[in-house]
């Protein structure tokens, strides 16, 4: 069976990814330094993998200290790498850049040396939409200029440039490199078990929906009503966690099959967007509660609408999303019912 070893794999979206990995038949190695995810998702992971459980293993270890990752690479034999660790909320890095500049950009290059020191030139990296900036068309294909806004952002794109240049040097031949650079990932695992637990006041805008519906939250701030859209607030490209692993499964495929991959960056959305009052209208529906909500001035920085161009990753990867809006609000309605205070239920 192929080997993983997958950063950042006790996350929200490396839980997901890890279960879809043991499905498909990989064996993973997690590591994740528990600063933003819980040793109770690794607990629930095995009880979800079942007898595939023993496919899976996890190292605590930091993507800032290379002798961590050396011990790792020393003891196992990878065939590839998914990179997720890192921090992912774009205003804590405007308040905290070297916050990311050194969980990021230093944990990504130390990555690459282990990687380099044991010959494994094969990686799937969890970049993101932010790195085309504010969109100038939609929606957006993979050509579209790069210009991040903060440095999560600049972060992404730093690691994205990296890769890019190792790929392309004659003296790093034999990499392969996919980008996955996601929209926007909601829902949470069917089973209710895992999903997004976030530390603080949230990022995103569906676990603050959900904490309202919970009344958690006294009401949501939606900011700015007045856009040139169908109801007036921004739109996005909303893609279902459990997809958005699928994509992964597919991107170590493609690897795998394709020498002369060098290194490609790929969408991964739904092609479709959805506005904030239509998501607050579907979790009102598959939740049966009031999200309650208020209109307010828009934030500045933001894009009015945002959604992806998938063509790229139908015909590279074969791999295109299965679930709408109303999947992504029954799942993640389900997880934060069931574990109202997350982990810490």
């Amino acid at each position: 069976m192929p080997s993983v070893f997958v950063t950042g794999g006790v996350g929200f979206i490396g839980s997901h990814t890890v279960l879809s990995l043991l499905d498909h038949g990989y064996t993973v190695t997690i590591t994740d330094n528990l600063d933003n995810a819980y040793e109770e998702a690794y607990r629930r992971m095995q009880e979800l993998a079942g007898s595939k459980a023993a496919n899976m293993k996890f190292i605590k270890g930091d993507m800032r200290s290379f002798d961590d990752l050396d011990r790792i690479f020393a003891e196992e034999k990878f065939d590839a790498v998914i990179h997720f660790a890192g921090r992912k909320a774009v205003g804590e890095s405007v308040e905290f850049p070297m916050l990311y500049y050194t969980h990021n950009v230093v944990g990504a290059v130390n990555l690459v040396e282990v990687m380099r020191k044991h010959k494994v030139k094969n990686i799937v990296f969890s970049s993101s939409c932010t790195v085309y900036g504010n969109p100038k068309k939609v929606p957006i294909d993979e050509s579209h200029p790069l210009k991040a806004l903060s440095p999560y952002g600049r972060s992404k794109l730093i690691i994205e440039d990296m890769f890019r240049d190792v790929a392309a040097s004659p003296k790093e031949n034999g990499w392969r490199i996919i980008l996955l650079r996601y929209f926007n990932p909601v829902g949470a695992h069917p089973s209710g078990r895992i999903g997004e637990m976030p530390v603080g006041v949230p990022n995103n805008l569906m676990p603050y929906v959900q904490q309202v519906a919970l009344g958690q939250r006294p009401f949501l701030s939606v900011y700015g009503h007045d856009y040139d859209t169908r109801d007036g607030t921004c739109i996005r490209d909303y893609i279902h966690v459990m997809d958005l692993a699928e994509g992964h499964v597919a991107a170590l495929r493609k690897l795998s099959d394709t020498p002369d991959t060098g290194c490609t960056a790929i969408n991964l959305g739904t092609g479709t967007g959805t506005t904030v009052i239509e998501m607050v209208k579907a979790f009102e529906k598959a939740s049966g509660r009031k999200v309650e909500h208020k209109l307010v001035d828009r934030r500045a920085g933001d894009s009015v609408a945002v959604w992806a161009a998938t063509e790229t990753a139908e015909k590279e990867l074969g791999w295109k999303t299965k679930l709408d809006i109303n999947d992504m609000c029954r799942d993640q309605w389900k997880w934060a019912s069931l574990n109202p205070k997350g982990y810490e239920t």
